[in-house]
């Protein structure tokens, strides 16, 4: 059987629990994100759900231990506008390893989470 995927449907990262306020002010005042309504039945477990690139950005709490190299990817326009204006917010920013034909960087919310951005230059 092929499994025909469609899109990504969300991607989820976690932040510390009862960390939430905190994880609002970066993502939606910093970034910019929209939060948006989650299911009554998982309300009681923690974090929010934001939309972000006709995606959801799920941000789970769970007890934070040790660095990951888990993180979504996500195309955007004006990569060199968006890098300056993170780090005119004070947001860690790294350098990635080249791609051709790509120009890409990640940076990181106040737990260490890793983002990426790509924008493709052909």
């Amino acid at each position: 059987m092929k499994i025909n995927f469609q899109k990504i449907d969300h991607v989820q990262i976690c932040i510390p629990i009862g960390e939430e306020e905190k994880g609002r002010a970066f993502y939606c005042d910093i970034l910019g994100l929209k939060e948006i309504k989650r299911p009554e039945s998982i309300k009681h477990i923690g974090g929010f759900w934001l939309e972000m690139a006709n995606i959801n950005l799920h941000i789970g709490t769970e007890k934070m231990e040790g660095k990951s190299k888990r993180h979504p990817a996500f195309e955007v326009e004006n990569i060199n506008e968006v890098k300056s204006y993170l780090i005119s917010k004070g947001v860690k920013v790294k350098e990635d390893a080249e791609i051709p034909g790509i120009s890409r960087f990640s940076f990181y919310d106040f737990w260490d989470n890793r983002i990426e951005l790509i924008e493709k230059l052909f």
